[in-house]
């Protein structure tokens, strides 16, 4: 089958990531002696700067990851609501969602905390060693995206208006910059180089220079600033102005942690995720309700079959996350990914699309939805630009989707697969000394009280973000992902599925992808569309008209537009390394050698 590059194979290490700069920069790292871990550290700091409109320091980043001849394990670097982040005080403000920008959607930023201890605990290299590629490009230049431009040119007016730190950052001289063209960020570079020079006079030592880092952010000159910016209230989704309610001590009072990954088991494979403080365990309740079925691919492109079977199983997975993740000790979720669940649950599949949302009851419990979602208020169609996961920006800043990705595997065995986000430059204004933007995921907080994702001071909202990795006979053999808010997990079925059928990781990417839009998005306004399906025009105009005969709104989306899929692999028995990345929008690459 045609594919747009060709699949990367190896012994000496591998990379993919959604940006060819930080798939070069993680490549450096490597040739200098580095481990997988350190890589993908480099690469995450360079994702922060070449791709703003996706994610920034301000941001979060959950990591899946397995060392050599260890166990996989999970790194949250996902901050925690505030405080002051109470739901009496959202709903006195007249608020009935916690708003998609602004300064209220801020939770406390957990990038650098979550990236600094990857480096501490299983890296090699120092904090200059790993950053200093990420503050060259922010001194001296870096070439801004196209996506990245159309994004500012957007939100343009309201920087112009009310985030004027914004508009002189992102519109030096009050004009758009140049798709292509060599920008800037000094003042971000001037907050890496003070963070390293606080690491740098903790001494010689490594770990020490390291923990310095850490306060200089959480307890030092970042916390005093983030405190003392977020008292001036900023316009937001509610068309109001709110100042926001984070403050330096809710940085100083949080760190990044690590926790057991969830492994599910498909026959010789094994699926890794984080837990339901994300949506990850919904790609295994897919692949658990799509058991036993054919799922046949065809010349690389799925049939009208298993397009319709993963489409009426991702409804079914995604209506239990409403119902049953967050960030809370009671999920189900042994039960949720078990096959007698999934047994019972299929049996709600049928040969036409459903068009209701329709939670499960794991352990006999009765599913209890948000009033947003019971009373059918998000029930409203929304354009197809939003929901193809690339970044959909409302006048006030919102987005629907967001998110970079990066995997990494060594010589040695390590492998990383991390999907960094948040404080992307259209969710906050900036911070003028600092050179970046809070973030927004607390807009995936309800404000209703008593449900597994409800918002309350010191929790995780739950989270699209979804690092992938799987093992093979136990050993770590593949890690991938992809941007996409609430496609991710929709996304990377399509790959498992095709890479299981036979494709190779670059055949598997390159397949047609597809999402649904029947549940309630993550991001504010919270809107779905029953029975609207989504996918790219290759998979043939007889599968896209068995789709519609089958019930489904088939949205066209073109030939190369879902999807933002890297893969890395390792196969334990030869030691060959391998690494594709998506070409949809010219810009995700993979290298190693």
């Amino acid at each position: 089958m045609f594919t747009t590059r060709p699949e990367l194979v190896g012994t000496f290490g591998m990379v993919a990531s959604t940006h060819w700069l930080a798939s070069a920069a993680a490549m450096a790292v490597l040739e200098d002696g580095g481990n997988a871990f350190d890589g993908a550290v480099a690469a995450g700091f360079v994702l922060q700067l070449v791709e703003p409109h996706l994610n920034g320091p301000g941001g979060e980043v959950p990591v899946v990851f397995t060392p050599a001849n260890g166990n996989p394990r999970v790194l949250s670097g996902q901050g925690v609501a505030p405080a002051g982040a109470t739901i009496d005080h959202y709903t006195g403000l007249g608020l009935e969602l916690v708003p998609g920008s602004g300064l209220l959607a801020a939770t406390v930023p957990g990038a650098w905390d979550g990236w600094l201890t990857l480096l501490r605990d299983y890296g090699t290299k120092s904090l200059r060693e790993v950053l200093d590629r990420a503050i060259g490009y922010a001194r001296d230049g870096f070439p801004l995206i196209e996506r990245a431009v159309h994004t500012i040119s957007l939100v343009q007016d309201l920087f112009r208006d009310h985030w004027p730190s914004s508009a002189e950052q992102w519109m030096p001289g009050g004009v758009l910059p140049a798709p292509g063209g060599r920008f800037r960020n000094p003042k971000l570079a001037d907050t890496w180089e003070r963070l390293l020079a606080a690491a740098e006079a903790a001494g010689s030592d490594r770990e020490a220079q390291i923990e310095a880092a850490r306060r200089a952010w959480s307890q030092g000159f970042v916390a005093e600033q983030v405190d003392e910016f977020c008292r001036t209230a900023f316009r937001d989704d509610s068309g109001r102005d709110h100042a926001g309610v984070l403050t330096g001590a809710d940085l100083a009072g949080w760190e990044a942690s690590y926790e057991d990954a969830l492994i599910v088991d498909f026959d010789e494979w094994s699926l890794v995720k984080a837990g339901a403080w994300t949506q990850g365990p919904v790609l295994a309740q897919q692949l658990r309700l799509l058991e036993g079925y054919d799922l046949s691919y065809v010349d690389g492109k799925p049939t009208a079959e298993t397009i319709h079977l993963a489409v009426e199983a991702a409804k079914l997975a995604f209506a239990d996350r409403e119902a049953w993740y967050g960030d809370v000790p009671d999920v189900p979720l042994e039960t949720l990914v078990s096959r007698a669940y999934a047994d019972e649950r299929r049996k709600l599949i049928s040969d036409t699309a459903s068009l209701e949302l329709r939670p499960g009851s794991p352990n006999g419990r009765e599913p209890l939805l948000p009033q947003h979602i019971r009373r059918g208020a998000a029930n409203v169609p929304h354009e197809v630009a939003g929901a193809i996961g690339e970044p959909t920006v409302e006048r006030t800043g919102a987005t629907r989707g967001d998110t970079v990705h990066v995997d990494v595997v060594d010589r040695w065995g390590n492998m990383v697969s991390a999907t960094p986000s948040g404080g992307w430059l259209q969710s906050s204004p900036t911070i003028p000394s600092l050179g970046f933007c809070l973030g927004s995921r607390a807009q995936m907080f309800w404000l209703d009280e008593d449900l597994p994702n409800s918002l309350a001071p010191g929790k995780r909202p739950r989270i699209t973000l979804s690092p992938s990795m799987a093992l093979r006979n136990g050993e770590a053999a593949l890690a991938f992902g992809t941007p996409g808010g609430d496609q991710q997990d929709q996304w990377q079925l399509g790959f498992w599925l095709a890479h299981r059928a036979g494709l190779n990781l670059q055949q598997a990417i390159d397949s047609p992808m597809w999402h649904s839009n029947a549940f309630p998005s993550s991001f504010y306004p919270r809107a779905w569309t029953p029975g609207e399906l989504v996918i790219e025009s290759r998979a043939g105009v007889d599968v896209l008209a068995a789709l519609r005969e089958r019930g489904h709104q088939v949205v066209d989306a073109g030939e190369w537009t879902l999807g933002r899929m890297s893969a890395v692999a390792r196969d334990s028995a030869d030691g060959l390394l391998r690494a594709a990345a998506n070409a949809r929008g010219a810009q995700g690459y993979a290298a190693g050698r």
